[in-house]
């Protein structure tokens, strides 16, 4: 058993990460190959740090896999981000299923191509009565479009009288935000040495941990996720308050 991991605290674990798996491109340009190359070898690493998260009993996990601006992107890379969604989705369903995992989906399905809508809504069916860990795919999602969608979500509730303007709160806008079924993650990690959050779960982020490391995403395996995970463990978590208020708190 791996050392850092004999480390956890299997009762202190983040409820909800969220992952920016960045790097794939320049991990395949240091190595003389295509951006595509990349994104195919992250792969393994999803699948690594799925079953990582399984394995400790993480229940909820966000991968950011496509942003709504990576649809700028050169049309060969989109195509083949697409192309590889699909394929993977197609060959992994079985393993999330025998693994009690649930797939779940937030961003705006309505510009991705049909195929892959339609792969992801079986994929959705197959695996909605697993009870695991939930694994939320960001696709086609951004932060800001989240916020645009809710915003207009609402405005349609008030213009036909079903939504009174006085009962807008923060919990009523989380009610009509597409991660309303889920807690707000307790821990984001970025690979590739980026220090930004890139438009990512830009209301949940609120009170998050974050965790920024140089590894490129195609090289971050269940050890750097356990080092992360350790580094969460470390933190007071104080939510606005004093080191002292916590302190007595959780002393009464």
């Amino acid at each position: 058993m791996s050392q850092l991991l004999e480390k956890i605290d299997k009762n202190a674990l983040p409820d909800h990460i969220a992952i920016i798996m960045d790097g794939n491109g320049r991990w395949a340009k240091e190595k003389g190959e295509d951006r595509l190359f990349g994104h195919y070898h992250g792969v393994e690493s999803v699948r690594n740090i799925v079953e990582g998260c399984a394995e400790l009993g993480v229940r909820y996990l966000t991968l950011y896999a496509f942003s709504t601006e990576n649809w700028d992107r050169p049309e060969n890379e989109v195509n083949g981000l697409m192309e590889l969604l699909v394929s993977t989705i197609r060959k992994e369903v079985e393993t999330l299923n025998k693994n009690n995992i649930r797939l779940h989906v937030i961003g705006d399905m309505n510009m991705l191509p049909a195929f892959a809508k339609t792969e992801l809504t079986e994929a959705l069916d197959i695996t909605k009565v697993n009870t695991g860990l939930n694994l939320i795919m960001a696709i086609s999602y951004s932060g800001r479009w989240e916020l645009v969608d809710a915003a207009q979500k609402i405005a349609i509730e008030v213009k036909e009288g079903r939504l009174n303007v006085d009962e807008i709160n923060q919990d009523k806008l989380q009610q009509f935000l597409c991660t309303n079924t889920f807690p707000d993650p307790e821990l984001m990690i970025r690979t590739s040495g980026e220090f930004r959050i890139s438009n990512f779960l830009l209301y949940q982020l609120a009170y998050t941990e974050l965790y920024f490391t140089n590894v490129r995403w195609p090289d971050f395996k269940k050890e750097n996720l356990y080092e992360a995970i350790l580094d969460f463990q470390a933190r007071e978590r104080r939510f606005g308050k004093t080191g002292e208020q916590l302190s007595k708190t959780n002393n009464v």
